[in-house]
């Protein structure tokens, strides 16, 4: 069992325009959940449907209309500035393209090292920190010194994940971080989640449309669809014996 709550969302709410429209679609209609330190929660459903906004307006990427975002008891909706930066240290995002969240002028390293130095660590520190860190993520000191497009995606994306853990967060949001990987990379990587979650304490929330990974990685699963949760509870009782027509017919398209 998990020792606490982590994060709790309250009836989250996003509204976006429609193109070329006056009228408003909820992105994000009315959700609730909890996540326990520790814990792999899955978030799942057709493309659109709300998952990527959720996890943005839980890191206050997007600003939320509506509705409250508690991690570890204190609320982290609306919050600027040096506030904002503090939950941007507890909580981390791994994105599909690992590419496209580095500089493409600075090397891999440069880019992991800027993340430490954003605690205010010394450039010192930092390098004596770096090889620990490259070697949690089994990424090799000479690739690190690479720049992002003459790196493979496995190997960008372990670089991510290595930035993404100098600042030692309590969550780590993997938005499709595997999508984009061929099957072999994509079993690697996700084997190294599943060590840094037991070595680390990490809690993640796994966003993704492959049910087989979020079998392995997940103790539990939530099902959206257009903006609302449909059915949630233990991976294994709602991938097996789903209750919605909705679950049903996201299992029939991944066979």
């Amino acid at each position: 069992m998990y020792n606490h709550s982590l994060l709790e969302v309250k009836n989250l709410v996003k509204n976006f325009a429609r193109t070329g429209r006056e009228t408003e679609f909820a992105a994000v209609d009315g959700i609730s959940f909890t996540l326990d330190a520790g814990e792999c929660l899955g978030l799942i459903g057709e493309s659109g449907c709300g998952k990527s906004t959720t996890a943005r307006l839980i890191t206050g990427l997007v600003q939320a209309d509506a509705g409250s975002v508690l991690l570890e008891g204190e609320e982290i909706l609306g919050r600027k500035g040096r506030r904002q930066r503090e939950v941007y240290r507890k909580i981390q995002m791994v994105f599909q393209t690992p590419q496209d969240s580095f500089d493409p002028m600075q090397t891999l390293e440069t880019g992991i090292l800027e993340a430490f130095r954003n605690q205010g660590m010394s450039r010192k520190e930092a390098c004596l920190r770096l090889p620990e860190l490259l070697e949690k993520v089994e990424l090799a000191p000479e690739t690190a010194k690479r720049y992002p497009r003459g790196t493979s995606g496995g190997e960008c994306q372990r670089a991510a994940i290595a930035r993404a853990l100098a600042v030692q967060p309590s969550l780590l949001i993997c938005d499709e971080a595997t999508s984009a990987l061929d099957a072999a990379v994509q079993a690697q990587i996700v084997q190294l989640l599943k060590k840094l979650q037991r070595e680390e304490g990490l809690a993640m929330l796994w966003i993704g449309h492959d049910l087989a990974l979020v079998r392995e990685l997940c103790s539990r699963v939530i099902v959206m669809r257009q903006g609302k949760i449909v059915e949630q509870g233990e991976t294994r009782e709602v991938l097996e014996y789903p209750k919605e027509e909705y679950t049903k017919l996201l299992m029939e398209y991944s066979l």
